[in-house]
């Protein structure tokens, strides 16, 4: 017996084996997918179904009292303003984080890396706590705070820093991988073209690498307007001032106003589908970049 007849078996069964590993039976296949819709189910699409039931259970007119109201109204406002401050800004840290991390090597580049993940293991409620730390009356810069009449913490710039802190990592995070996949070659054979460091970032790197950016900043916004914990700490919850819109929600829920609660989280669970529809969209765009990379590279 040759060499070759021990080998054809085995090559004979390995894809045979292959399917059998990777096929399940048909009943298999279905109940896996009916459990997995009925989870969905039960702890997603019941609950937003519900939000907007409760919303409109006492009609049109109640429900746009209670958007209108003037408490709703200086909650959406500051959530507006958080969210218009700390997306431009982390949109500029995370492009250019990722730009440094992706594109050069450097001393300190993991500790970098590490650092943009630190909100993602540090409770928000405990971010919270090192501003008030850190900035409050009693804390490292409390005196000269107030010395200058200056106040950060129960105050918008409190709960801006709070946001930025939470939602700093979206953005780097979608960008980093994608610009490893694609390397440098484009830039390097740009700059030996002569082109300077602004029109490598502006006319190769950026168009690129814009479909990931659009995907970090939808989540990032996402983020900053549904952030609660750390905003909770430095807010104060001082009524048409310093709540947000998800403050807002827990003061008047808890004063058993439920249809001006529900009213006002109609709003952000509707941007929570606006965002699940405009993410699936980047998405499929981001994938499409990362194979067109890894096709390049290859």
């Amino acid at each position: 017996m040759t060499s070759a007849d021990l080998t054809l078996p085995a090559a004979g069964l390995a894809p045979r084996a292959l399917r059998n590993a990777t096929t399940e039976a048909p009943w298999v296949k279905w109940t896996l997918i009916a459990l997995a819709l009925a989870f969905m189910s039960f702890f997603l699409f019941v609950p937003l179904v519900t939000v907007f039931v409760e919303a409109l259970k006492k009609g049109w007119d109640v429900y746009l009292a209670a958007i209108v109201d003037a408490d709703a109204r200086s909650a959406i406002r500051l959530t507006l303003i958080a969210a218009l401050i700390s997306v431009p800004l982390n949109l500029v840290f995370g492009v250019a984080a990722a730009w440094a991390i992706a594109k050069f090597d450097f001393r300190g580049k993991n500790v970098l890396l590490t650092l943009i993940d630190l909100p993602f293991s540090v409770s928000p409620v405990i971010a919270g706590l090192i501003y008030v730390l850190v900035f409050g009356l009693q804390g490292w810069f409390g005196e000269w705070l107030r010395d200058h009449d200056l106040k950060v913490i129960f105050a918008v710039p409190g709960i801006v820093l709070a946001t930025i802190f939470v939602t700093f990592p979206f953005v780097a995070r979608e960008l980093i991988p994608l610009m490893q996949a694609q390397g440098t070659e484009q830039e390097e054979a740009a700059c030996v073209l002569g082109a300077s460091g602004w029109q490598l970032f502006w006319r190769v790197t950026l168009p690129n690498v814009k479909w990931a950016l659009l995907y970090g900043v939808i989540l990032c916004n996402a983020r900053a307007m549904g952030e609660f914990g750390a905003v909770s700490v430095v807010s104060g919850h001082i009524r048409g001032q310093t709540n947000t819109m998800p403050l807002h929600i827990e003061i008047v829920y808890n004063e058993y106003q439920f249809a001006a609660a529900f009213a006002v989280a109609s709003l952000l669970a509707g941007l929570a589908l606006v965002t699940l529809v405009l993410k699936y969209v980047v998405e499929q765009r981001v994938k499409a970049q990362l194979r067109g990379a890894r096709d390049r590279q290859e």
